[in-house]
């Protein structure tokens, strides 16, 4: 299946059907009265987040969502029939959008969450609704309210406890393949990976979900290389774990364009808790794997831990790290037992 996180919906609600206008009329049966009925009501366009859905791919074939229109009133004092709602059915996390894709309509954050995005038009009262002690036989219904047409934008965010953050081809698919049974595409050249993945990680009995986005590149926040489209994925994350490619001649540089883009594009992300790892040091010699270390944790401020992926040197201390800053009032203790994939 395809995956797709940004899509232009343009919906209709029904409109109200019209009242009638109608008068009884039946042999011996003398005055027999107006007795026109009120036209339905229209049907809603409601937006519901369901489960089994990570993807907005089915709103690619199909952009237009029109709800049924209300029945029109008729004699013997029969009210139309309502307009069937419509439904769209979204993965849970889906923002929706309105056509300036800045102001947030909805945010549909747990399953079975619904929410109505254009409501329906009320009916037209038909000539009986109008009789009075004065006006017996009034020749007047209303028109059915017209339906609610808007244009809108469905825009998913991935729901997950750690976001993967760093430069192309810093082991972050490597990481996920190796913590978790998601199986992300792999390979030695840049921008291997080009759309979110999900893992389920677990350590120690405990469970965590993870994401991994398509790598950041300087100017990311400018649209160069993919752009930091993917960040949005990761604004829900407890933490971040921004892995840093130990095998680099400037490890610093490399922390550093993260950082700067993570800035640039704001939503919070360089305010959340983050774990700054070195990677890949089966490939570096102890003392290489020590001064990048060293020199990575000066530019951070902050203690810098080291993994690698591959032969998985770390990667438990990495995880327990993590689980203790998304759930500190979970963290398993040292030595309770190794990582493993769920």
């Amino acid at each position: 299946m395809k995956f797709l996180d940004l899509a232009k919906v343009y919906i209709r609600s029904g409109a109200g059907g019209n009242g009638a206008v109608s008068f009884r009329r039946e042999k011996y049966i003398e005055y027999g009265g107006p007795d026109g009925g009120n036209g339905g009501r229209g049907g809603d366009v409601v937006v519901e987040a369901v489960e089994g859905l990570n993807t907005l791919i089915d709103f690619r074939y199909q952009q237009h969502f029109f709800a049924k229109n209300g029945q029109g009133g008729m004699s013997r004092q029969r009210t139309g029939k309502d307009g069937d709602d419509i439904v769209l059915k979204v993965p849970v996390g889906t923002e929706v959008l309105d056509e300036d894709q800045e102001t947030v309509l909805a945010d549909l954050t747990e399953v079975g969450q619904v929410v109505t995005l254009a409501k329906g038009g009320n009916g037209g009262f038909g000539n009986l609704h109008f009789t009075s002690s004065t006006n017996r036989a009034p020749r007047r219904a209303n028109p059915g309210q017209a339906g609610v047409d808007r244009t809108i934008w469905l825009r998913l965010k991935l729901i997950a406890d750690v976001g993967l953050l760093g430069l192309p081809n810093a082991g972050k698919s490597t990481f996920l393949a190796a913590t978790s049974n998601a199986r992300p595409k792999i390979a030695d050249y840049p921008f291997t990976t080009l759309v979110p993945n999900l893992g389920v990680v677990g350590v120690d009995g405990k469970e965590f979900v993870v994401a991994d986005i398509p790598g950041l590149i300087e100017g990311a926040s400018e649209g160069r290389g993919i752009g930091d489209r993917f960040l949005g994925h990761v604004e829900r994350c407890g933490a971040l774990l921004h892995l840093v490619d130990g095998t680099s001649a400037d490890v610093v540089a490399d922390w550093r364009t993260v950082i700067t883009e993570l800035e640039a594009y704001g939503g919070g992300l360089n305010d959340k808790p983050r774990l700054t790892v070195l990677n890949k040091t089966d490939a570096l010699t102890d003392d290489d794997a020590a001064a990048q270390q060293q020199a990575l944790s000066k530019a951070c401020g902050t203690k810098v831990m080291s993994m690698s992926g591959v032969s998985g040197d770390g990667v438990t201390e990495v995880l327990r790290a993590l689980h203790r800053m998304i759930r500190p009032d979970e963290a398993p203790e040292e030595g309770d037992g190794p990582w493993s994939p769920v």
